[in-house]
């Protein structure tokens, strides 16, 4: 992660990449890649300014259409939806399991309220 955050802002700056813009493989072509996985620290990036994170907020409502548009308004592109429910909790609740639940749900609409597209 430290050779990362040195390495990172040079290339943000020489490619004009917002910190939205930096996203690991598995968000550019999910379910054929999963790095960097689960235990790669985006918070530590976003807390840099070198990546997004979520901000805290209540759970929403369960609403798998919205969900869905959520994550597209913010950048993902179509999938299935359980693929989907993984890449967005591959980085942003790794820990989460289950089902779609409202903290899945306020995640996504944070992120697309925020740096939506």
């Amino acid at each position: 992660m430290a050779a990362l955050e040195t390495l990172l802002p040079g290339i943000m700056a020489r490619w004009n990449i917002a910190p939205d813009g930096v996203i690991g493989h598995s968000d550019m072509a999910p379910g054929r890649k999963v790095d960097p996985g689960r235990r790669f620290d985006w918070r530590r990036l976003a807390r840099l300014g070198l990546a997004v994170w979520p901000e805290a907020s209540t759970p929403l409502a369960v609403d798998p259409v919205r969900f869905r548009a959520d994550a597209t308004g913010f950048g993902y592109q179509e999938m299935h939806d359980d693929l989907l429910l993984e890449i967005v909790r591959m980085r942003f609740r790794p820990w989460a399991s289950g089902p779609l639940g409202g903290d899945d749900c306020a995640v996504m609409a944070n992120l697309a309220a925020r740096f939506g597209k």
